[in-house]
């Protein structure tokens, strides 16, 4: 008798479980059928960087390096960041929070802290926007020296 029962409760809940995940599919069937507004290329905003890779050159290790990526909206529509990002902690982008009318230029100003690296660096920066295509890249390279003397060697006689 109790094996009835424990299967008969067994059965309840898998359907329960069956009848739960069909629910949650149709939602997720519901929210994926509103589909994310396209961009039209032709009236897009369009990001044109003077430079897209700027060489800092060498510094010391702790040193912190500041560029500002000047860029032209060269589209026909307001130029909307949503979001920027770099490959490390250590680099640190800054957008423009207002839309950039057509023909405008502003900047993103990018900061490198060499706390704690060494050896050459290539930090990709990934501006997202409201242009076709959505991400746009830039660079900033450079060689961070530390003060590590290389150790002598010593021979025995």
């Amino acid at each position: 008798m109790i094996k009835k029962i424990a299967a008969g409760l067994s059965l309840a809940i898998a359907l329960a479980a069956c009848n739960q995940t069909s629910t949650q599919e149709k939602a997720t069937a519901d929210s994926s059928s509103k589909a994310p507004a396209t961009i039209n290329a032709a009236t897009a905003a369009a990001m044109k960087f003077e430079t897209e890779a700027h060489d800092f050159g060498k510094i010391k290790e702790g040193d912190k390096v500041t560029y500002e990526f000047k860029y032209t909206n060269t589209g026909k529509s307001p130029l909307i960041i949503s979001d920027a990002y770099a490959t490390c902690g250590c680099t640190t982008p800054e957008i423009e929070k207002k839309p950039i009318q057509p023909g405008a230029s502003s900047f993103v100003k990018v900061t490198f802290n060499s706390a704690g690296k060494s050896g050459l660096q290539d930090k990709l920066i990934t501006i997202v926007a409201n242009t076709v295509p959505a991400e746009n890249r830039v660079h900033l390279t450079g060689e961070v020296l530390t003060d590590a003397k290389p150790a002598t060697d010593k021979k025995s006689k």
